[in-house]
């Protein structure tokens, strides 16, 4: 089966277990259509460069899928139908890295930095 990441910005006034909710409501969906989540992140409350939706901020999460086109075809058309969903990005890739991802690893380096002064 095809490999696609996937990055979606919820509304800022959400819950973090909320936020984390919505990455198990997708994958379930995914899973239901003869897909799997292979892994997921959440990057958590970020600035945006524009305002979404009246936002500034937003809850943002990472999905690494290994699912057919037409799962992924659906869990888009309800992220994007979803109240609490601003923004989807879908990409489709030959393979998934291996560990996390570059927003995580910068967020491991920034506090190694801190832990030398």
């Amino acid at each position: 089966m095809p490999l696609y990441e996937h990055v979606f910005i919820a509304r800022q006034d959400l819950s973090n277990a909320q936020a984390e909710g919505l990455i198990e409501h997708f994958g379930s969906i995914l899973s239901d259509n003869g897909g799997k989540l292979v892994d997921s992140e959440y990057w958590g409350v970020k600035t945006m460069a524009y305002k979404i939706n009246k936002n500034r901020k937003g809850h943002y999460s990472f999905l690494k899928t290994d699912a057919p086109a037409p799962a992924v075809q659906e869990m888009e058309r309800l992220m994007r139908l979803h109240d609490d969903v601003m923004r989807v990005m879908t990409i489709k890739v030959d393979e998934h890295d291996e560990g996390p991802s570059v927003q995580m690893q910068k967020k491991e380096e920034r506090d190694n930095r801190r832990e030398r002064r």
